[in-house]
């Protein structure tokens, strides 16, 4: 027998090419030199809430995620990009809305030794 209420798959807001010169890497010149890095944050909330009202305040504000977001990809320096997405991720967990976050960091400028597109790190994060 069919269940009635199919289980719902989570809505979604991203920011996706939020981009940045930062200074993160395992090397002294990626410290001192910088490069590009860009972050893809995809959000799970029940945008439902903030449907019905049209309001702003029952939602991510996506312009104040991205401001903080670019703060944490253009503060302290950390070796991993693994480091920083734990730490992109903690900023969006910090608003009650969100339900689990994905993030992406790319590292296009990478120095690999080889050609190559682009360096990703991805995690997922569910609120505990």
């Amino acid at each position: 027998m069919a269940d009635a209420h199919p289980p719902r798959h989570p809505d979604r807001i991203a920011v996706r090419g939020l981009t940045a010169h930062a200074h993160h890497g395992v090397y002294g010149f990626e410290r001192e030199q910088g490069q590009t890095f860009s972050v893809d944050a995809v959000l799970e909330v029940d945008t439902a809430p903030a449907a019905a009202t049209d309001d702003l305040a029952l939602t991510v504000n996506y312009a104040d995620l991205a401001q903080r977001l670019h703060g944490v990809l253009t503060g302290e320096p950390v070796d991993l990009l693994e480091t920083l997405c734990r730490r992109l991720a903690d900023v969006c967990l910090a608003d009650p809305l969100v339900q689990a976050v994905e993030i992406t960091v790319h590292k296009p400028q990478a120095d690999l030794g080889v050609p190559f597109d682009d360096v990703t790190v991805t995690i997922r994060r569910e609120r505990s």
